[in-house]
């Protein structure tokens, strides 16, 4: 049950990072999530044993499964490292990490080769976890997770509060703290790991409950920060683009009153086209144009009510104001976080 719920999280976020795709420059948080998720996946009983089954019984679902989530690991912390600092490289650190990912990968295979079983397993390290090659087989995997994630985690901590917006510092607050469950996880496995070689059995079975609520707690908090930036740009367009059209309509009027003598300045029909699809430039033009004609005749500002004077100066306020921006916006220093 736990391996379902575990997946099924990982998913939703999937779902939640997918309509950005096209305008996202950087995949490494997609990527992330989808082969963990396919790691997730591929541990549930039914769906382990199916695929096992047409590689001839070998466990070697065990090991895809395992590689997968140390890949998805590893994209995982250089998207949080990316967005926590976007100004500075990280290509050296790319070049680190995926040599030391790579002989990751050799010595999961290599201690995986050794392991002696019989038969597909869906409980791998219960069963063969007393032998010596399936404890450095896990020992490898949850090491080179708990580091990764230690990192991350302290990174997120270390730079939340230089985030502008909000969204972002209580996204990189869930992703800390789900690291943090996650280094609990990784001691949890070691331990669990130690007892099993040395036989005692009912000591690492009472440890078992308290890893499932970690994996659980670990999920949902990756889950959920990682899920708040693309929902929140989401929720932040939509009221953008209805405070624009807004004010577009609010406009129009004053724009059609101090504009209908400069008719070869007004906007043409294919900027109308473009402003069905850019709402902000359009009401950029039209401010422009409104402001040009009350700055070549001053009369027209006769023309304008209290009510106008509000429109053009909430027009003017929006279109100087921040715009939402797709990467985490870091304040000065000095500056205090709104």
């Amino acid at each position: 049950m736990i391996q379902i719920v575990a997946a099924a999280m990982i998913w939703l976020l999937v779902v939640c990072l997918l309509p950005g795709f096209r305008i996202r420059r950087d995949h490494s948080v997609l990527t992330a999530a989808i082969t963990i998720a396919v790691a997730l996946t591929l541990n549930i009983d039914q769906v382990y044993l199916g695929f096992d089954s047409v590689l001839g019984g070998r466990n070697f679902v065990d090991l895809v499964s395992n590689i997968s989530m140390v890949v998805g690991i590893y994209f995982l912390s250089i998207a949080i490292i990316r967005a926590a600092k976007p100004e500075e490289t990280v290509e050296r650190r790319d070049t680190a990490g995926l040599v030391l990912l790579a002989a990751v990968i050799v010595g999961l295979a290599a201690s995986f080769s050794a392991i002696v079983s019989q038969g597909s397993s869906t409980r791998f390290m219960v069963d063969y976890g007393h032998q010596w090659p399936a404890a450095l087989y896990s020992s490898i995997q949850f090491v080179y997770i708990g580091w990764v994630v230690c990192v991350t985690g302290v990174t997120c901590f270390r730079f939340r509060g230089d985030m502008l917006r909000p969204y972002f510092r209580a996204a990189f607050t869930c992703i800390g703290v789900g690291c943090s469950f996650a280094v609990l996880l990784v001691l949890l496995v070691l331990v669990m790991d130690v007892l099993h070689l040395q036989g005692r059995l009912d000591a690492m079975h009472a440890v078992s409950p308290i890893y499932d609520v970690a994996v659980v707690a670990a999920m949902a908090f990756l889950c959920v920060g990682l899920a708040i930036p693309p929902v929140a740009r989401r929720i932040l367009r939509r009221k953008q683009s209805a405070t624009e059209a807004e004010l577009v309509s609010d406009l129009t009027e004053i724009w059609d009153k101090t504009t209908k003598k400069r008719q070869n300045l007004r906007l043409v029909r294919d900027t109308e086209m473009i402003s069905r699809n850019d709402q902000a430039q359009r009401l950029h033009r039209m401010l422009v144009e409104v402001q040009d004609a009350l700055l070549v005749e001053p009369d027209l500002g006769r023309s304008l009510d209290i009510h106008d004077l509000n429109v053009l100066t909430a027009a003017e306020n929006y279109l100087a104001g921040p715009i939402v921006r797709q990467v985490p916006v870091r304040r000065r220093k000095g500056e205090r976080a709104t």
